[in-house]
């Protein structure tokens, strides 16, 4: 495609799309363009495709993936949409990069993964937090051995208490089954933990459910009774093999923390870090030294989640035919240890982890 800009089309512009997405798009614009849009609303749609000067607006997916010239989509739908969207998005021939999670069950991300490896397509999969400056930067002390020998690991994810105020968007998709704190938040500290220390072997887990609803109380969905139907609280244990082992928490029960929400501990330092904004120091400790601030260098955000990274994956693998890093086989291995984790909560043993992938070095 040399010389030629990627047409990308986007599926979904709520909350996430005009909050990380978009903004960021112009950093783009001598590479790829977005030449259509699709939302569920026509209000939505249309405003989101004025203010960004998309060709093209949608309310019907299916009319997009067959009328828009689009390369690759860019899948912003709820997570339960996820897998329909991204199958329908594959079987039109088109590039893929998926937010976060891949599915909400392993056999789900196994038809898509399966879909992309047949048609020879791109598949992408959010979250992209391995490629932020702050996990680099964690990742070279863990390769290079400036921490010593790993043996352990804690992990944080929270969605804080709703009602969350000022959330423009429909927030019952985040609570109904499939989604969840775990499948929301949990997936961007497991990346990073998988990403950093590679696959996990074993999970053994204790998963509750603390509210069965809540009022929205303001915002467009203002007095609406959202129904939580997903388990709300979730306490893993990760076993990497070797000795390694690593906790999880990820729930919408707790106001807030002030732990680090991403900790690698080894016997010469400690690197504790937040995966989510690229703006956020890393702390570091050495043996002999203390800890220290370390800034990450800019990742081209001035801070929060620079999804945009993703996208800019997504081109660049279209571009030069090369291998996603952020891959299939990792959001696949993701979902398999919250699947396993969710079980092991009921039958309360241990359970194996089935589906591994290759750690980048």
């Amino acid at each position: 495609m040399a010389n030629e800009k990627v047409h990308l089309a986007l599926l979904g512009c709520g909350d996430v799309a005009q909050r990380d997405y978009l903004p960021e798009f112009h950093r783009l614009g001598d590479r790829a363009e977005i030449v259509a849009v699709c939302g569920r609303g026509p209000e939505r749609a249309r405003q989101v495709a004025e203010q960004y000067a998309i060709p093209h607006w949608y309310t019907d997916y299916s009319r997009m993936l067959a009328e828009s010239d689009a390369d690759a989509v860019i899948n912003l739908t709820p997570i339960q949409l996820h897998t329909e969207m991204t199958l329908a998005a594959l079987q039109a021939g088109k590039h893929v990069y998926t937010e976060k999670p891949i599915a909400s069950t392993v056999a789900d991300a196994l038809r898509i993964r399966q879909e992309a490896e047949n048609r020879g397509l791109v598949l992408v999969c959010a979250p992209c937090v391995c490629l932020f400056p702050q996990v680099r930067y964690a990742q070279e002390q863990v390769q290079t051995g400036r921490l010593g020998p790993i043996f352990s690991a804690r992990a944080y994810a929270h969605m804080g208490v709703p009602p969350w105020h000022g959330y423009t968007s429909d927030p019952a998709p985040f609570f109904a089954q499939g989604g969840g704190p775990a499948f929301d938040m949990g997936v961007y500290p497991l990346h990073v933990l998988t990403g950093l220390l590679g696959p996990v072997r074993r999970v053994t887990a204790m998963v509750g459910k603390v509210f069965n609803s809540f009022v929205v109380e303001d915002g467009p969905f203002e007095d609406e009774v959202v129904t939580v139907e997903a388990d709300d609280n979730w306490q893993m244990l990760l076993d990497f093999g070797g000795g390694l082992l690593a906790s999880l928490a990820a729930n919408s029960v707790v106001l807030g923390s002030r732990a680090p929400q991403v900790e690698i501990h080894g016997l010469l330092g400690t690197v504790a870090l937040n995966p989510i904004d690229v703006a956020a120091p890393v702390e570091l400790l050495r043996a002999g030294e203390g800890w220290r601030s370390i800034n990450p260098p800019p990742s081209g955000r001035a801070s929060g989640p620079d999804h945009h990274l993703g996208v800019e994956h997504l081109v660049e693998c279209i571009e030069t035919g090369r291998m996603p890093l952020l891959g299939a086989a990792h959001a696949l291995h993701v979902i398999d240890i919250l699947e396993k984790a969710a079980r092991s909560s009921t039958e309360g043993r241990a359970l194996d982890i089935e589906h591994f992938f290759r750690r980048e070095e």
